[in-house]
């Protein structure tokens, strides 16, 4: 009985809520995994949110309101994040930038702020959660610096700069650019390993992944893809990185010992985004023109199910 108890308690702590941004509904669906369904849908006003991060407490819900374009396009141009309280399924605070930025991702750093790329004004922003005020920024030195990867320890971050495909490496603490590493033409999403080794970030000009070595600041080695990627994520145990492939309705699962792709998984209509769940079993996928998010057994490497979601699926989160 005592071990049946302490199960159904890890399970309970491991459950949490996906969190999953809908362009087209211009809403947060908070969904129980477990279940595998929305559980509410929270509209976060005004023009679009595209990426979505949860607090470490599993509390709140940070959505930036990017605008109604694409990155480098003309469009509305956003200016605040809305925040979401998760189990209430209400927006209770916003943050405002008092000017058009564009705030795309944001990340949590290991010190417990929140960090958000703001593309207008090249910078990542730094926010106190607690207090919802800016406390400083960071400059990029280039322009669309769309997506946002932290090492670790939180002493560099790296973005994904677009359009002129470079990745920016930044001193968190000193809150400045150490270098500008090129990459392609066009280069997008980012992220990091688990030992801090490598970020990888996805050519948009040729089907192909980008390893930068960490310690160097250079393209270590590419690895060849399906097709063009996207969205990426790596497992708990650091051997798995799961990217989507949007044109193969796919995700590639490239191995990071050998740096070569593994397998590929089917699943829905143009897949945007991969989180993997805390206890590593199980990875997301949103997949925006399905209004859908794929949810893949890692055990299996198999679609377990598909979560049905509103219009324009994108970004996802997870609140513990």
């Amino acid at each position: 009985m005592v071990l049946l108890a302490l199960s159904a308690i890890a399970v309970q702590a491991q459950q949490g809520r996906l969190l999953v941004d809908q362009k087209g509904d211009q809403s947060l669906a908070i969904v129980d995994p477990v279940a595998g369904k929305v559980v509410v849908d929270v509209t976060e006003g005004g023009i679009t949110g595209h990426e979505v991060a949860g607090s470490p407490d599993g509390k709140l819900a940070f959505v930036p309101i990017y605008g109604d374009s694409g990155v480098g396009r003309p469009g509305t141009d956003g200016r605040k994040i809305v925040v979401i309280d998760v189990a209430a399924g209400k927006v209770v605070g916003k943050i405002d930038f008092d000017h058009g930025v564009r705030p795309h991702c944001a990340v949590f750093g290991p010190d417990g702020m929140l960090y958000v790329t703001t593309e207008l004004d090249q910078t990542v922003t730094i926010i106190d959660p607690k207090t919802l005020k800016i406390v400083g920024s960071i400059p990029t030195g280039q322009p669309e610096s769309h997506m946002l990867a932290i090492s670790h320890d939180g002493r560099r971050g790296y973005t994904a700069n677009v359009g002129p495909g470079t990745v920016s490496v930044l001193d968190m603490k000193a809150r400045k650019t150490l270098a500008v590493i090129p990459i392609s033409g066009n280069t997008q999403r980012i992220a990091i390993s688990n030992d801090d080794k490598w970020v990888l970030t996805s050519d948009q000009t040729a089907p192909r992944l980008a390893v930068i070595d960490t310690g160097a600041n250079v393209v270590k080695t590419w690895v060849k893809l399906d097709g063009t990627g996207y969205g990426g994520a790596t497992t708990p145990d650091g051997r798995w990185f799961l990217l989507a492939i949007p044109a193969a309705n796919a995700v590639d699962v490239i191995d990071l010992k050998t740096m070569t792709l593994a397998r590929s998984v089917a699943v829905g209509k143009n897949p945007q985004e991969v989180l993997v769940r805390p206890d590593g079993k199980a990875a997301y996928v949103s997949c925006i023109s399905g209004n859908q998010v794929a949810e893949i057994d890692l055990v299996t490497w198999k679609v377990a199910r598909n979560i049905e979601t509103g219009i324009g699926t994108d970004g996802l989160g997870w609140a513990r």
